[in-house]
């Protein structure tokens, strides 16, 4: 099974809930998030994580995680900025069908204070 690498910055207490899930599914999002954003390299979660994350809450980790690559490709990537602004625009509410397809665990590959 092919599989595509993904990023997520994130903040604590997201990743407190991936955690809990044994680092294997990224939580419901919240009310006014009707949209989960995995990015599509490390260095685009990077500024994120770094300028947004600290500032938002004092700490920004950029997680990796794999995922099914026949899965994923029901979705667009979508460039939001620059050529290297990639994301994925996963609904909300595909998001458990999202957690299903995730292939090994969600772990922190760097941590920003």
């Amino acid at each position: 099974m092919a599989t595509v690498t993904l990023w997520r910055p994130t903040g604590p207490q997201e990743l407190a809930l991936v955690e809990a899930s044994g680092w294997r599914e990224w939580p419901p999002r919240l009310p006014g998030q009707p949209v989960f954003y995995p990015v599509l390299n490390e260095d685009y979660a990077t500024r994120i994580a770094r300028d947004w994350n600290v500032k938002a809450s004092g700490v920004g980790y950029v997680t990796r995680f794999e995922i099914e690559e026949e899965f994923l490709d029901r979705y667009k990537v979508h460039q939001v900025g620059g050529q290297t602004i990639l994301e994925y625009w996963i609904p909300a509410e595909n998001l458990p069908d999202f957690n299903r397809h995730i292939v090994g665990r969600i772990e922190v590959v760097a941590e920003y204070r």
